[in-house]
């Protein structure tokens, strides 16, 4: 074969090739699926799950949340140190109150609910303000060596970590939004919130349902060790049950009008009574075992 053939039928076979380059793709054609009616049942039954992993526990009933906060509240009366973030949530009717009293930042309140993990409330307020009163800013807080804020907050307790966790929150947050600012976080859902929070390193979910219900005023229900306990021993969650899922429990069954005093009342409660929860030793749990006996053990048997 002489070479202007062999030229020509090269030439033939790059048009070709050129020409298929221009065509679309040709599409796969779709196949219909079919879904039994078991892997349906199956799948609406993982979402109630990862929605609520007790859904079959009766307990609790809107009557027995409204029971227990009512007894609770006749035993301790509202706990104090709560009151400012109750009146909070009332300050779209009084609006003298809410120019007179600004809310703690968001960002102030997250910082404050770290500070608070694995120590008393006492040594939690030390460390915060021992935190605002060496560092005037969060940009000096980020900007200071990692020392200086472990010793400003080492009165709270685990200071290494918490401080790592505070600059680590801050520079993500400077990074994302260009400022150290969360007040965004007043316009979003409760959904959108826990997303946002949860990128940061060292938030879990019960810090982020502390902001949830203190510092945004949303409609959520956070457990910790006490409510917890609590839980467990007047039967509103499995006796195996453990804290995330009860956390989601609680949430889904709990009426979001109850939520806010029915938590701190849990909570202060917890602190006070040791037939309710596993810790001993406290000497301010005195009030419920003056009579040997806890009035929120019978609650749900007795009329409201």
């Amino acid at each position: 074969m002489d070479k202007k053939k062999i030229l020509k039928r090269k030439q033939h076979q790059l048009q070709v090739e050129a020409e298929l380059h221009r065509l679309p793709n040709p599409q796969p054609k779709s196949k219909s699926v079919r879904v039994s009616s078991k892997s349906a049942t199956t799948t609406a039954t993982a979402t109630a799950t990862a929605t609520n992993p007790y859904s079959s526990h009766s307990g609790p009933t809107p009557q027995e949340c409204l029971s227990l906060r009512d007894t609770l509240l006749a035993l301790h009366g509202f706990p104090p140190e709560f009151a400012k973030y109750r009146n909070r949530q009332h300050d779209d009717d009084n609006h003298h109150h809410a120019a007179t009293i600004p809310p703690e930042t968001v960002l102030d309140g997250l910082v404050r609910t770290v500070l608070s993990q694995n120590t008393t409330e006492s040594n939690s307020q030390k460390a915060f303000d021992s935190l605002k009163s060496s560092f005037p800013t969060w940009e000096h807080v980020l900007g200071a060596d990692s020392k200086e804020l472990e010793n400003a907050i080492r009165c709270g307790g685990l200071a290494p970590t918490k401080a790592s966790c505070i600059k680590n929150m801050l520079r993500c947050l400077l990074e994302k939004r260009g400022k150290l600012c969360l007040e965004y976080l007043r316009d979003l859902s409760i959904d959108e919130v826990k997303a946002e929070l949860s990128l940061f390193k060292g938030i879990g979910p019960k810090t982020v349902a502390c902001v949830l219900m203190f510092n945004l005023q949303l409609d959520d229900f956070p457990v910790d060790t006490h409510i917890f306990e609590i839980a467990k021993t007047i039967g509103w969650v499995p006796a195996a049950a453990d804290r995330n899922k009860t956390y989601l429990h609680l949430n889904e069954r709990i009426p979001n009008e109850l939520k806010f005093d029915l938590n701190c009342l849990m909570y202060t409660h917890g602190k006070l009574c040791r037939k309710c929860t596993s810790k001993k030793g406290n000497k301010q749990r005195e009030k419920c075992d003056d009579n040997n006996s806890c009035p929120i053990l019978n609650y749900c048997k007795e009329p409201v």
